[in-house]
């Protein structure tokens, strides 16, 4: 197998560990005013996720520089067409990140109040841009013959990219509301475990449509065999959902995004950014990549440091395995009474 596909594989990996992680992060950031009743409330959910948000984004920054690595051009297309879509996205992740570090510096309503606000709308933008981002890229954009994108911003808000992004905005919302009756016990986990069931339901009807026009457009056949198999996973979610298994609700939501996510890199490659324009080239994983002697390094650092991280993140995860509940919420410390005159 040559250097470029197994780093096509790679990235797609790396992608694959992003949605699947980062999704479900995604999804209880967007259900925080919808499942809280109170600020205890909201900090149980923040909490379910606060060991691991910042450990699941390393996917995504590693994502990033593998490709700017292996596929120069690839990442000098993307970022440059994508400019305005990548860039929202970004600043939503930062406001997010500031969100989850100074919602509790201050003992103030108000303060924590506008920080939620910030934690909502930041894992809102990333949830739906991804997947019109990545519509877009299986779909292709116009690049013309210097590998320059060629379109503008509404060229991406194209009706296929709008279901990319609704299906992958339902699909983080029912991983979410899953894992958040998964991780906390009591009122919170009973109020998820009833929306998980819309959503995943909502998110099966999304991803049906998505995914059967992918596969209509680009689909080769291992594609198709991924979004078979994704769609039983979520189908098995759903049931399990409804029946309150969730940490099978949660596996099955997990597999679902992550065959998805794999259908789409299979229906790409050996493409990794189409053209749309009769006189345009696309990029493909030849045309794309570095040199042979740095996928070479490349390959040798990965093979080194990758079993590190994975295992590393995996023993977080099992250290912060336990539910949460309210009565884990330390309350404010009263304030000291003032010193008596003397």
């Amino acid at each position: 197998m040559e250097l470029t596909t197994i780093w096509f594989i790679l990235i797609a990996v790396l992608w694959i560990g992003y949605f699947c992680l980062e999704g479900f992060d995604f999804g209880v950031g967007m259900l925080l005013p919808f499942l809280a009743k109170d600020d205890t409330d909201r900090r149980v959910m923040i909490n379910t996720i606060g060991p691991v948000w910042d450990g699941n984004e390393v996917w995504l920054l590693v994502a990033g520089g593998a490709t700017f690595a292996a596929f120069p051009e690839w990442y000098a297309t993307l970022f440059s067409g994508f400019y305005l879509p990548l860039l929202l996205i970004l600043v939503a992740l930062i406001v997010r990140g500031l969100a989850f570090e100074y919602r509790a510096k201050r003992d103030d309503a108000k303060w924590r109040r506008n920080w939620d606000i910030a934690i909502v709308v930041g894992s809102f933008v990333p949830a739906l841009l991804w997947g019109v981002a990545f519509a877009n890229i299986l779909r292709g954009v116009p690049i013309d013959a210097d590998h320059e994108y060629v379109g503008g911003f509404f060229t991406l808000l194209n009706p296929y990219a709008l279901v990319g992004g609704l299906t992958t905005l339902l699909l983080f919302l029912s991983h979410g509301a899953v894992f958040l009756a998964l991780k906390t016990d009591g009122p919170i986990r009973h109020r998820a475990g009833t929306l998980a069931s819309t959503l995943t339901a909502a998110a099966v009807g999304a991803a049906a449509v998505f995914l059967v026009w992918t596969q209509a457009e680009t689909g080769t056949m291992g594609s198709g065999v991924a979004f078979l198999a994704a769609a039983a996973a979520l189908g098995a979610a759903l049931v399990a959902t409804i029946r309150r298994r969730e940490g099978w609700a949660f596996l099955g939501t997990f597999v679902a995004i992550a065959l998805a996510v794999a259908g789409l890199f299979l229906a790409l490659f050996p493409d990794v950014m189409p053209t749309t324009l009769a006189d345009g080239a696309g990029l493909t994983t030849t045309n794309a990549a570095a040199t042979s002697y740095t996928l070479k390094i490349m390959t040798v650092v990965a093979v080194c440091f990758t079993p590190i991280v994975l295992i590393y993140q995996g023993w977080t995860y099992w250290v912060f395995r336990k539910r949460i509940a309210a009565h884990h919420i330390p309350t404010a410390p009263a304030t000291d009474p003032a010193p008596a005159a003397r």
